[in-house]
């Protein structure tokens, strides 16, 4: 057994994490084949090793995810916050689509449920905001699920500042989900002024960039799969984005560490509001991962690392453009 990662709180309701927990989204196949047996090995070796931060949604997979959660999570469940998400829905042939309506919320937690086998979800997000339904009416039904003690917390995922206001005034929101890396993090940081006032905490998802900030896409072949979906590692941006993750090579070598560890410990240097969520379908990147924890960066380091990948320097958006509309709304 590991010793206790650092610990963070979620929210101000009693929630506390490991400062980097386990996205789970890549073990349903998005970043190329998984295997179920081994994805539920990793689970349990993260958990083994102290990460006891899940975060899952029943988009990843259309229910798969959670499925693979579920079984991993037997006889480990009281050593882990669980987190899943609800409000994407199948759209075939386009993006997806949104439902935020009250009933579809009780519908959504049902289910996600009886994938996951739990009585309860420690932390229940909306994935993305239906601009179709009053955010109140949404958080309304989702505050019904934690008297029902179906939640115990509830979370935003790409939620703009306004929405998170109008949600919090309805029920305390212990945390909010925005992508924010050196490569992206305007909006995250315009959000982090709202949470932070509110004493909301901030998961960072897709801390990595991706990928890109671990340093293994060297060259513009090396990206397939879902990845050549985004804008940020297509053709026309790779190489300006590529020359920028060679700056953070070059810092992680004179700091002894990986560039995944020197990014990841950039991230939780903002602040101790932040927690980081890196995915990964390997034993031996989540040791990387957790390994982030003993990079110690001074305020000298962070300032030097944040000129290293300027805000706004990466080219190309953080999603296509159909997925862009569902952000920071």
């Amino acid at each position: 057994m590991a010793d206790k990662l650092e610990h963070r709180p979620l929210g101000r309701g009693g929630l506390s994490v490991s400062a980097i927990g386990l996205g789970c989204m890549s073990l349903s196949g998005i970043y190329g084949e998984a295997s179920d047996a081994a994805s539920e090995e990793l689970i349990r070796y993260a958990i083994d090793h102290g990460v006891d931060h899940l975060d899952s949604s029943d988009m990843y997979g259309w229910g798969h995810n959670e499925q693979v959660i579920g079984r991993a999570l037997q006889g480990r469940r009281d050593r882990v916050v669980l987190a899943t998400k609800f409000g994407q829905t199948q759209n075939p042939g386009g993006p997806n689509g949104v439902n935020g309506r009250p009933e579809y919320v009780m519908q959504a937690c049902e289910a996600s449920l009886k994938r996951l086998g739990v009585e309860v979800i420690d932390l229940y997000y909306q994935h993305r905001v239906d601009p179709s339904v009053p955010i109140e009416d949404t958080v309304g039904a989702m505050a019904k699920l934690v008297q029902q003690g179906k939640v115990r917390h509830l979370g935003l995922s790409e939620a703009s500042p306004a929405t998170i206001k109008l949600a919090h005034a309805v029920h305390p929101i212990a945390a909010v989900q925005t992508e924010y890396s050196l490569l992206y993090r305007t909006e995250a940081e315009e959000t982090r002024e709202t949470t932070r006032a509110l004493g909301i905490s901030f998961v960072a998802y897709a801390p990595l960039g991706r990928g890109f900030l671990t340093g293994a896409i060297q060259t513009f072949a090396d990206v397939d799969g879902r990845r050549a979906a985004h804008p940020r590692f297509q053709q026309e941006n790779f190489e300006q984005n590529r020359a920028l993750v060679a700056k953070i090579e070059a810092i992680a070598k004179e700091k002894a560490c990986t560039p995944a560890q020197l990014t990841l410990a950039w991230v939780l240097a903002q602040g101790p509001d932040v927690v980081a969520i890196p995915g990964t379908r390997y034993p031996r990147r989540l040791d990387e991962n957790i390994g982030a924890l003993r990079v110690k960066l001074t305020p000298d380091d962070v300032a030097r690392i944040s000129a290293a990948i300027p805000k706004g320097a990466a080219a190309g958006t953080r999603y296509p453009a159909g997925g862009m509309k569902g952000v920071y709304v």
